[in-house]
């Protein structure tokens, strides 16, 4: 071995044990690998930071503020209500849920597709009296699943294709990926419903029935293009029954009638009294077509003062002031988050109202709901007098928020996420997704310019609020891809992949392709349950490369092993952040994942290494 040689195989020993270890984030361990192979002399300074242009970083970056869109418009959501049955038994609702986060993996970051239906599976698991990580596995692991069926499903993808496009010069397309992927995507998926599920340890996550908020009051504006707007009661309440909603109230030319006659027909400007779970609010509010009216209520609901003008006036004030709101809401509601804060004994609070604090003139704050265990209020909503031990679900800045439970004496909970969708919005985001994608795929563009136009889209569409566009992005991720890739890049010139691939050839897989194939994907799929799946095939793909060299054999498809392999991280917490998602909600150890990864690891290769040789035919 040459002294370069020594230099670069010392650095990546070095970087994964660091990986292994987890003391450092990935990103820093990443960027300590660039900067020694710059102080070694193997990469020169001007080149340090080349990879961050490199298109497949780009495209990840543009991927994830495009996944985010769909995500807040509420496209996903609707989908969700669409596609999963409600009555169903347990095969058939986790075989949808699990497929619904495969086919969302594909064609948006699965990180933030299992983060969206983190939520339908905890409810899930109530209504088929399963344990939270019986159903959160399967669906992590189909998310993960998902992501192998597209170039831009996973980083992995994107990264193998950009090492294909730079030693072959040009990269994999946009479906490229799928017969192989999808494949094994569905048989896995229909394993892990099936039977798959029962390996998974019923274990409860300690404390999970100790954050109980209970029901919440809110109150919901009729407006004229509401589905409930002529219908009666009884016909409504049919319909808040699925989300395990009920109206306890009707309010008309501001007079509130308690437990109204199921025969009274709705109309159009009526005010709802609902009582549901935070979790349930949204999905009531978007599917029936309501407003939440406090967040809609004038501003001078708040402001006693204004007591000296005639009706008539303070009516045309209330209006202009109310437009003025909605437009400074507009542009400036991007910080808007939403929070539940208790009321402490103490709290001043006591006995006031909303409109007694003047909670929006104040602090800039909606009221939307209140939560009083075991107890019904006939007040209004703005002018219900708070007692200690009130939940209150609040929406406003988190500065704001933060002021308003200092000034109070109120305790923050927990911020919570209330995506009610806006239809035009969501549609726009998905029409942006689906011909980025098409772009892409039919080669109009090139991948990270079609996707990047997406995200510019995106933003002058406004289907993601703007201070949102960087928060999306996983800055970690971007900082790993861009400092390997110099590194990577070392192993090629340097001779040292070429080296390593000569040694697994003679000594393991004795010249034989398929053996080298399916040695190249159980050494990705290993390392990827320990190492960032990213990592693992930046490392891995010069070593295919180098393989396919000296076999004389097609690169494609050792790079596809290497893309499937670095996908399926299934057998520890830490392979993949889906994992980890659920570790805690899932009340898992370290070792449970094993008994349902280890199964579904020896059926992706069972799957994939024959589809691989007939699909890419060494």
């Amino acid at each position: 071995m040459t002294q370069d040689q020594l230099l670069i195989v010392g650095i990546l020993i070095a970087t994964m044990g660091m990986f292994i270890w987890g003391r450092w984030r990935h990103d820093m361990v990443a960027g300590a690998a660039l900067l020694a192979c710059v102080l070694t002399g193997l990469i020169e300074a001007q080149d340090a930071f080349t990879g961050f242009a490199h298109p497949a970083v780009v495209t990840v970056a543009c991927v994830l503020v495009l996944s985010r869109a769909l995500q807040v418009s509420g496209a996903v959501d609707i989908l969700t209500r669409h596609v999963l049955p409600k009555q169903a038994g347990t095969t058939l609702s986790l075989a949808a849920l699990t497929g619904l986060g495969a086919f969302l993996s594909g064609f948006m970051n699965n990180v933030g597709a299992m983060a969206l239906l983190m939520p339908v599976a905890m409810q899930l698991s109530v209504r088929l009296d399963l344990t939270p990580g019986q159903v959160l596995m399967p669906l992590a692991f189909g998310t993960i699943l998902g992501g192998m069926t597209t170039l831009i499903g996973t980083p992995p993808n994107l990264i193998v294709s950009g090492f294909r496009s730079e030693s072959i010069g040009s990269g994999f397309g946009m479906f490229d990926f799928t017969a192989v992927g999808l494949s094994v995507a569905l048989f896995c998926v229909l394993f892990i419903a099936v039977p798959g599920w029962r390996l998974v340890p019923a274990r409860k996550q300690p404390g999970t029935e100790g954050f109980d908020t209970g029901a919440y009051i809110t109150e919901a504006r009729v407006p004229e293009d509401s589905k409930l707007a002529g219908l009666h009661l009884r016909e409504a309440e049919a319909k808040l029954d699925e989300a395990d909603a009920q109206i306890i109230g009707l309010i008309r030319n501001e007079v509130r009638v308690n437990a109204p006659s199921s025969g009274r027909r709705i109309r159009a400007n009526d005010i709802l009294v609902i009582e549901a779970d935070v979790e349930s609010l949204a999905g009531v509010i978007s599917a029936l077509g309501l407003q939440l009216e406090e967040a809609k209520a004038s501003s001078a609901d708040d402001d006693t003062s204004l007591q000296t003008e005639s009706a008539s006036e303070q009516e045309d004030k209330e209006t202009d002031k109310d437009k003025e709101k909605d437009k400074e809401s507009d542009s400036n509601g991007d910080g808007m988050i939403l929070m539940e804060l208790v009321v402490r004994t103490e709290s001043p609070l006591q006995g006031r109202s909303a409109r007694d604090i003047l909670l929006r003139t104040r602090y800039g704050l909606n009221l939307l709901a209140v939560s009083r265990e075991g107890s019904r209020s006939k007040a209004r909503l703005r002018t219900l007098k708070l007692k200690p031990g009130d939940l209150l679900l609040m929406q406003g800045s988190e500065e704001a928020l933060s002021e308003f439970a200092a000034d109070n004496g109120c305790i923050p909970l927990a911020e919570r996420e209330l995506r009610i969708p806006d239809r035009n919005k969501a549609l726009a985001a998905t029409l942006i997704m689906l011909i980025a994608v098409a772009c892409a795929a039919f080669s109009l563009l090139p991948t990270a310019v079609a996707f990047a136009a997406g995200v510019l889209a995106s933003m002058a569409l406004r289907t993601l609020p703007l201070r949102s566009v960087y928060d999306a992005i996983d800055w970690p991720v971007i900082i790993l891809l861009g400092a390997l890739m110099p590194v990577a890049a070392v192993m090629e010139s340097t001779g040292t992949a070429t080296l390593i691939a000569d040694v697994l050839i003679q000594h393991v897989a004795q010249g034989s392709g398929p053996a080298a194939l399916g040695l190249i994907l159980i050494v990705t799929m290993l390392i990827s349950s320990v190492v960032n799946n990213a990592a693992t095939a930046a490392a891995m793909c010069p070593i295919a490369l180098g393989t396919a060299a000296s076999l004389g054999v097609n690169a494609d498809a050792l790079l596809m092993a290497v893309a499937i392999g670095a996908s399926c991280a299934f057998l520890t917490p830490i392979g993949h952040q889906n994992n980890t998602l659920i570790l805690g909600p899932g009340g898992f150890r370290f070792g449970d994942y094993w008994r349902l990864g280890l199964p579904v690891s020896l059926l992706v290769c069972a799957i994939s290494i024959p589809l691989l040789l007939l699909v890419w035919p060494l």
